[in-house]
Formats: structure tokens, C-alpha cells, sequence
């Protein structure tokens, strides 16, 4: 883990997750052990804290609440609720402005007051989430709107062996 803050006891012991926008990887961990890799893509405009700012924010977080338990791959999601579509290309090609929010969510809560919780830098109330997008939007390099986007099976994967209230940590 490549970051200077300084690990919460509750990561010597359990599973946590470790999120490096420098490589574009989120590891699931347990304790200092990575059990799985996989690749995302952060926020297409940078690295911030800023509400409003579009980009993804650093620091420690917790999983506030997991969304879509048993829902099928490719639920699209609109503020956190399941609108009783599956993606599809052609619904893409319908509305390719949309910010596709697929399959699971992993919604983010900072630990850190003045950092990326409360006022104008709160990671919850910017709607900052772990989730899954198209299968063909890039991983591997920034791209989302300040969220970590994951393929869908692998946010599928995550969604299963994550508690809710893990501690995540965020950093370039």
C-alpha cells in the first residue's frame, strides 16, 4: 500500500479495500494481504475532494450501504434505485450522455472531517460510489465522473466479499 496515512487498527485484522489512482487498481484486502486486484477507472477529472468538482476523492472512507443485492448484472441504477432497465447497447445509443450506474453500488461515507467528510468536501453527500458501468467504458485509466467504475463482474465480485462499513482507502 503506497500512502502516508497511517493504517486504522481495524485494517491489521479485517478486510478493507485500497483504492491507487496512480495505477487504476483497487485491492481487496485482508489485514496486509491482497486477496484480490482489479482494474477501474476514477474520476476523468482528476483527484479532489470539492463537491461539485467531478473528481474522485482521497482519504479514508467506509462502505455506507451496499445497493443491489440480487439484482441482475446490468441493473441501471438512478439515485441509488433500480429504474427497471438492463443496459444494453441500444439503450447506450438512446442516450449517450447518461451516466450509467450498473449492477452494484458500493455507496462511500469519508472518515475524515474536513477532508473528505462534512461541508463542501463530503464524500457521501456527493454520491461518490463504488459501482459498475458499461462492460466496454475503459478501466485502467481515469474516466468516470468521480466515481470508481469497476466491470460489472467484477463490482459483482466485490459487492460479495466486502462488509458494509469496510474501511476503503483512497490515494494517488
Amino acid at each position: 500500500m503506497s500512502s502516508n496515512r497511517a493504517v486504522p487498527e481495524v485494517q491489521e485484522r479485517g478486510i478493507w479495500l485500497d483504492v491507487d489512482l496512480a495505477e487504476q487498481r483497487l485491492s481487496l484486502m485482508e489485514g496486509a494481504v491482497a486477496v484480490k486486484d482489479y482494474a477501474i477507472a476514477s474520476g476523468r477529472a482528476g483527484i479532489g475532494e470539492r463537491n461539485g468538482s467531478g473528481q474522485t476523492p482521497r482519504g479514508w472512507h467506509q462502505v455506507r450501504a451496499k445497493i443491489g443485492t440480487g439484482r441482475p448484472v446490468g441493473t441501471v441504477f438512478r439515485g441509488r434505485r433500480p429504474t427497471g432497465e438492463i443496459y444494453s447497447p441500444a439503450l447506450a445509443a438512446a442516450q449517450p450522455e447518461r451516466d450509467w450506474i450498473l449492477t452494484r453500488i458500493l455507496w462511500l461515507s469519508g472518515l475524515e472531517p474536513g477532508f473528505n467528510r462534512l461541508g463542501e468536501v463530503d464524500t457521501m453527500r456527493r454520491y461518490i460510489y463504488i459501482h459498475g458501468g458499461p462492460d466496454d467504458a475503459p478501466v485502467g485509466e481515469p474516466g468516470s465522473r468521480g466515481c470508481i467504475r469497476m466491470r460489472n463482474a467484477d463490482v459483482t465480485d466485490l459487492f460479495e466479499r466486502v462488509p458494509a462499513h469496510a474501511p476503503v482507502l483512497i490515494h494517488e
